[in-house]
C-alpha cells in the first residue's frame, strides 16, 4: 500500500526544493521518506541494494510529477557511499539532505555468539552512517550548509533482552549524531536524530534467532505506519535554515515501545 500524497512541483519552488538522498530506500522508512519528501517538491536520490524496489519506486514518484533517481548502494562499502552522494552531486548539483537510513536488527541473546550477526550490525548500523557522513559532509561544508538525518531508535535510550548489539548500535549513531551537531558551532550542517519506536517494516523479518523472532512478533503488535516517522522527518526537513530540529522521538500512542 502506498501513501497518496498530493505531490508539489518541485521546479515550481525552486528555492525551497532541496536535494535528499536516502539510503536504505528500497523499503520501510527509507522508502516512506523518499515518497514524503518528494510529494514535498524535494529532488530525492535514492540508494539500496535492491535496485528492481528502487526502480519502481523512482518511476512511481515521478509519473505523480515528483524528481526522483536512484543508485545502487551498499553502505558497509565507503567507496560505494561516496560515488553514490557524488552522483547525487552530478545530477542534481549539490546535496542539501542526507538521510542515513539502512539499518539491520538480526537479535540474538548474547550468548548465542552469532558473531557475524554483530559484525553486520556494527557494519550497517555504525560504519553506514560514518560512510555517509565521510561522504556529504565535505560537500555540504563546501556548499556553506546541509542537513543528516540519521536515523536511530528507541533502542538508543534503552536496551532489552536480545537487543544488546543492536542497541549498542543505535547508541553509536545517538552519539555520532550529537558529536556532529557540536562540531557545527556555525549552525552550516544541521543534524536530525530521529529514533522511532515500534514501526512497520521489514527489519524484523531477518532475525535468525527464533526465540527472539517470536518475541518481535509480539512486541510489534502495535506498529506506527512508516508514513508517521517519514512525516517527522519531512518536519526537521523543513525548518527554516536557523532552526536545527536535534532528536526526534516518534512511537506508538500509548505504548511504551
Amino acid at each position: 500500500m502506498t501513501d497518496a500524497y498530493a505531490y508539489a512541483d518541485a521546479d515550481a519552488g525552486a528555492d525551497a526544493a532541496k536535494v535528499v538522498v536516502v539510503t536504505g530506500a528500497s523499503s520501510g522508512i527509507g522508502e516512506a521518506t523518499a515518497r514524503r519528501l518528494a510529494a514535498d517538491g524535494h529532488r530525492v536520490f535514492l540508494g539500496a541494494r535492491r535496485t528492481d524496489r528502487l526502480d519502481a519506486l523512482a518511476r512511481e514518484i515521478t509519473e505523480r510529477g515528483g524528481s526522483a533517481a536512484y543508485q545502487r548502494l551498499d553502505v558497509t562499502d565507503a567507496a560505494d557511499v561516496k560515488a553514490f552522494v557524488a552522483a547525487a552531486r552530478e545530477r542534481y548539483g549539490r546535496v542539501d539532505v542526507m538521510v542515513n537510513n539502512a539499518g539491520v536488527m538480526p537479535l540474538s541473546p548474547l550468548d548465542a555468539l552469532r558473531v557475524e550477526e554483530w559484525d553486520r550490525t556494527i557494519d550497517v548500523n555504525v560504519r553506514g552512517v560514518l560512510y555517509g557522513i565521510a561522504a556529504a559532509l565535505p560537500v555540504m561544508r563546501a556548499q556553506g550548509a546541509g542537513h543528516f538525518v540519521n536515523i536511530a531508535s528507541v533502542g538508543a535510550y534503552e536496551v532489552s533482552p536480545t537487543a544488546a548489539v543492536y542497541c549498542a548500535s543505535k547508541f553509536a549513531v545517538r552519539a555520532i549524531s550529537e558529536g556532529l551537531r557540536q562540531e557545527s558551532p556555525d549552525g552550516g550542517v544541521r543534524v536530525t536524530l530521529v529514533s522511532p519506536g515500534v514501526t512497520e517494516s521489514e527489519l524484523a523479518d531477518g532475525i535468525a534467532d527464533p526465540a527472539a523472532r517470536e518475541a518481535m512478533r509480539a512486541y510489534r503488535a502495535v506498529a506506527l505506519p512508516a508514513s508517521a516517522v517519514a512525516a517527522a522527518i519531512a518536519y526537521a526537513v523543513s525548518q527554516p535554515a536557523e532552526v536545527d530540529v536535534n532528536e526526534i522521538v516518534v512511537r506508538p500512542a500509548g505504548s511504551a515501545q
